[in-house]
């Protein structure tokens, strides 16, 4: 299936020459070592992919003992591997990098030997004790890769054009037009079911089977468990307390983290690494609560105050029905077809975050309550910058709704507090493009062009 980091990773290699490393995080089995694989093909003449989740010892061994022998280091990996070596013409894959932290220390020796060129891909790199005694080569450019985003699900589902032509839309403000703007919604639906972990699209694509499609999704919910209470050491409990409480979490109407469902005396300092281990695992996208709608989003932020997003939206409603271990195919398709009452606004802004952060920005909301002035309370969903920053109305006010009828008291009083900060609002809803009352109405396929 055809991914976009693809020519990011070719960019890389063009403009790169051999100077450097690339370094491919994020999620398991979101498509990283396929991608890599099928670069390696498309792009050497050879190629030695090393798996370090299941390398025997004396192969991890290699990076500590011959870095000062690159010359064997090659031999030996050659002939090991069965595969011929051609300067400036074969690739090494690192995979799963994170397994033998050394291999990762030793890219600044090898690229500066200059002969081959190196991608890395893993999850976990930035936790401690896979960076313990090693010095973070600068030699390595990183890219991030998350789960398929729309467009990709329309070319895995062979549309080639529906995208083309939703980009003109946003483009020029103009809506789609009833039978398009169904046709988009109707994937859209789809992708917000099946989500854009690629095994799981690929199983959809070919048996349009929603509960083999979903026994797929749980099977990889099942792994990152077991990588929890594999890795996490001693914050094994508290990974696994957030992780599995996150639909609960989005179903209050504000959608905040409540530190206290899980421990009456708890802080959310006291979670802080927990928090951190499943950013770094690619797990989950965390929104923080921006105290001033002002440029520097990110320097004004509390801390305390957050939102914890499942950076896949498929495998969040596989989590949300879990009674019966299998979602069957009745309840998908009542999803399908609208005729199921659920907390549909959490999947939606669930999705909204996964595009947004598809897209490469970071996530923010603002939220104030005062029990004093009624004018102060407000809860706005996202804030993301404008993309030509100016002297002022730098900030666009995001709100996502995903009912028929809804209601803008926030916005308003948002608008009327900050608006030399503000430039116009976006609604995110599930109907066509509009503009009204300067207002931009913008439905929810268009969110990853933000």
């Amino acid at each position: 299936m055809k991914r976009k980091i693809y020519n990011d990773i070719l960019n890389w290699k063009n403009q790169s020459n051999g100077k450097t490393a690339l370094l491919i995080e994020g999620a398991r089995r979101v498509g990283k070592s396929y991608i890599v694989e099928k670069f390696a093909k498309e792009n050497y003449k050879s190629y030695i992919l090393i798996d370090f989740s299941k390398v025997p010892k004396e192969i991890s061994e290699l990076f500590d003992n011959y870095l000062d022998n690159l010359n064997y280091l090659f031999t030996y990996l050659s002939e090991y591997y069965g595969v011929k070596l051609y300067e400036r013409n074969s690739l090494f894959i690192f995979d799963e990098i994170q397994f033998c932290p050394r291999a990762r220390g030793a890219i600044k020796h090898l690229v500066a030997d200059g002969r081959y060129d190196y991608i890395e891909t893993g999850s976990l790199i930035s936790i401690k004790k896979n960076v313990k005694d090693i010095l973070i080569p600068s030699e390595e450019e990183i890219l991030k890769m998350n789960p398929m985003d729309f467009e990709e699900f329309l070319w895995a589902m062979g549309n080639d054009t529906l995208m083309n032509f939703i980009k003109d839309c946003y483009s020029t403000q103009k809506e789609l037009g009833p039978p398009l703007h169904r046709k988009a919604m109707d994937y859209f639906k789809e992708y917000l079911i099946i989500g854009g972990m690629p095994q799981a699209v690929l199983e959809y694509r070919e048996t349009r089977d929603f509960e083999k499609t979903d026994k797929i999704k749980r099977n990889i919910l099942n792994l990152y468990r077991e990588d929890i209470r594999k890795h996490a050491d001693e914050l094994n409990l508290k990974v696994e307390q957030i992780f599995d409480t996150i639909p609960s979490q989005l179903q209050k109407h504000e959608k905040k983290f409540n530190i206290s469902t899980l421990d009456a005396n708890a802080r959310y300092r006291n979670y802080e690494g927990a928090f951190y281990w499943l950013t770094d695992a690619g797990l989950i996208n965390i929104a923080y609560n921006t105290t001033e709608p002002n440029i520097g989003l990110g320097q004004r932020i509390d801390n305390n105050s957050l939102k914890c997003y499942m950076f896949d939206t498929g495998l969040l409603l596989s989590m949300t029905f879990n009674e019966k271990n299998i979602i069957s195919e009745e309840v998908y398709k009542k999803i399908l077809f609208d005729k199921l009452s659920f907390n549909e606004g959490m999947i939606l802004e669930n999705m909204v975050s996964q595009m947004l952060v598809s897209r490469g920005r970071k996530l923010y909301f603002f939220s104030r309550n005062s029990r004093e002035d009624s004018t102060e309370t407000m809860e706005i969903d996202f804030l993301i910058l404008n993309n030509k920053i100016t002297s002022k109305h730098n900030i666009i006010p995001i709100e996502v709704k995903s009912g028929d009828r809804y209601t803008f008291s926030s916005i308003s009083k948002f608008v009327t507090k900050y608006n030399d900060y503000l430039g116009n609002p976006i609604i995110i809803h599930t109907k066509d493009l509009k503009i009204q009352d300067n207002i931009l109405y913008l439905p929810v396929y268009m969110t990853g062009l933000l």
